[in-house]
């Protein structure tokens, strides 16, 4: 009876030093951001922190072939087992690795790192997922010309991920009717979205073409104004921002 006693008290210390004294891995619950060539750190940190910390991580992506995107142990990378697309742009903070934090910092964002990430620990066969996102936008180019019919203005942005929205609003915020803006994607992922309208100059003296993405969790955007003369443009006004997803071009006509 009293050997029986001991195992059941033995097996409940050692369900508690595995389970409940074990490390948990904890990634991002809301995804992350990145522009088109920025850096970007993919959080994950292990809970409690093991103080001698020199167990293999892995970070992976399972749309990917390879799916390893960064493999350490004992100190290094094994490039042996790293997805090409990732060379030479990874890194663990190994300083921080003794805190718990085996954070990813991936280098020079691309299209294709879209994706979710897994951060995994083998030797504790636990893990978390990280959604990446990725967005691109630049500056747009605004052209007026005159014809028999009014004056027309063409509006074209490129280097956008993802694709984009165009569309024109007047001076009152209303839809002008255009045609359908015509979309083209390059090699390297990025759109260039282009559109162009016709108006009367006694219409309005304001018109804005508005570029946006349809799900707005990031963005670089410019705000060109244009006050036009005889076909000149006069004044530009920059800005970048992370949240909204759109960007404007305003055009004054007198």
């Amino acid at each position: 009876m009293r050997t029986t006693i001991n195992c059941s008290v033995l097996f409940i210390l050692w369900f508690v030093y595995f389970f409940l004294e074990q490390s948990v891995v904890i990634g991002s619950p809301e995804p992350i951001a990145a522009l088109v060539g920025d850096d970007v750190i993919l959080p994950c940190r292990l809970e409690p922190a093991i103080r001698d910390f020199s167990d293999m991580v892995e970070w992976i992506r399972e749309d990917i072939d390879p799916p390893y995107v960064h493999v350490h142990q004992s100190g290094h990378l094994l490039y042996q087992d790293q997805n090409l697309q990732y060379k030479d742009r990874t890194i663990l903070f190994m300083d921080e690795l003794k805190n718990g934090n085996v954070s990813l910092k991936l280098f020079r964002v691309t299209v294709s790192d879209e994706g979710r990430y897994l951060c995994f620990i083998p030797s504790i066969r636990r893990g978390d997922f990280i959604q990446l996102h990725v967005g691109a936008a630049s500056s747009p180019v605004i052209s007026v010309t005159k014809n028999s019919s009014g004056v027309v203005l063409e509006c074209e942005s490129k280097g956008w991920y993802p694709e984009p929205e165009l569309f024109w609003l007047d001076a009152e915020g209303k839809l002008l009717s255009a045609g359908a803006p015509e979309t083209v994607r390059g090699p390297d992922g990025l759109y260039t979205v282009s559109s162009r309208v016709t108006v009367e100059k006694s219409h309005s003296n304001s018109f804005t073409c508005r570029v946006h993405y349809s799900a707005a969790y990031i963005s670089s955007g410019i705000v060109v104004v244009l006050f036009v003369c005889v076909g000149i443009a006069f004044l530009v006004c920059r800005w970048r921002k992370k949240q909204i997803g759109k960007l404007h071009i305003n055009v004054f006509l007198y």
